[in-house]
């Protein structure tokens, strides 16, 4: 079963963020199952190059390469389908015209300009000679959109309804702030509000994804709600909190009898 149709599906898949280039981490994150990585070009300062190189060796691997790009341009949507991202993801969607954009990138490559426009906007049919090749030309793309404002929530149902979409990311930490109630992730408008997303989602035959950077617990409690889309964690965030754990336990040791310093063998070589 494709990718694609795992997530309209319901069906549930993992990944987690990737923040770096390192040449080694597809091997090490495809030896985990992962189903795809987020690669976030919104906060993540990655070139053009990089991005191709990343998107290029996960799915080498066999993991999906989901690329968040900084805002809903046209152009930017298809320079990440270029350096090889199957899905892409638009930030802090709260307009039609953003979630349009996104689509005519995703779903009518190449075509562009002012035809593009007359065809998503309904103002003219699309041939039917022309509608087979895009279909087949983008055959796999992933349009996905991040839903994490008030705003956002307040037209859930004109963004979701326009047909191709794929799937909405909930982003939990600018949801809870635009509401006024930053990380109380467990508040019970927030929790309302998610679920809100879920089911209005799920209405229109979206795949749901949800990104904590957290312990596993708010990912399995959400996955119970009906995210079948987890982003859990990032390379970054997992190695700064195996690190600062491991440091915490070696400073206490350190601190105690454990140690005797006076008997061979306890400081090994390295």
């Amino acid at each position: 079963m494709s990718f694609q149709n795992k997530i309209q599906s319901g069906e549930l898949v993992v990944g987690t963020c990737v923040t770096s280039n390192n040449p080694l981490w597809p091997k090490t994150l495809a030896s985990s199952g992962l189903d795809f990585v987020f690669i976030d070009t919104e906060h993540i300062s990655l070139s053009r190059k990089d991005l191709a190189e990343m998107c290029q060796t996960y799915a080498g691997r066999g993991i999906i390469p989901i690329v968040r790009v900084y805002k809903a341009d046209h152009h930017l949507i298809c320079q990440a389908i270029d350096a090889g991202a199957v899905g892409v993801v638009i930030p802090y969607v709260e307009s039609v015209s953003e979630v349009q954009d996104l689509i005519g990138a995703t779903k009518y490559r190449p075509l562009k300009g002012e035809k593009l426009n007359q065809y998503l906007e309904g103002k003219e049919k699309v041939p039917v000679a022309l509608k087979n090749y895009l279909d087949k030309y983008n055959t796999g793309q992933l349009s996905i959109v991040n839903i994490e404002s008030v705003p956002a929530i307040d037209k859930l149902e004109e963004l979701l309804s326009i047909p191709g979409l794929d799937g909405v990311f909930i982003g939990p930490h600018d949801l809870s702030v635009s509401m006024g109630i930053p990380e109380a992730y467990d508040h019970p408008e927030f929790v309302n509000s998610v679920r809100e997303i879920i089911k209005t989602s799920r209405k229109f035959g979206l795949a749901v994804g949800i990104h904590f950077s957290e312990a596993i617990e708010r990912q399995i409690f959400w996955i119970k709600e009906g995210v079948n889309m987890v982003v859990h964690s990032s390379d970054f965030a997992l190695f700064t909190q195996r690190l600062n754990s491991d440091l915490d336990q070696v400073r206490q040791i350190s601190g105690s009898d454990i140690i005797d310093n006076s008997k061979p063998g306890n400081c090994p070589t390295i």
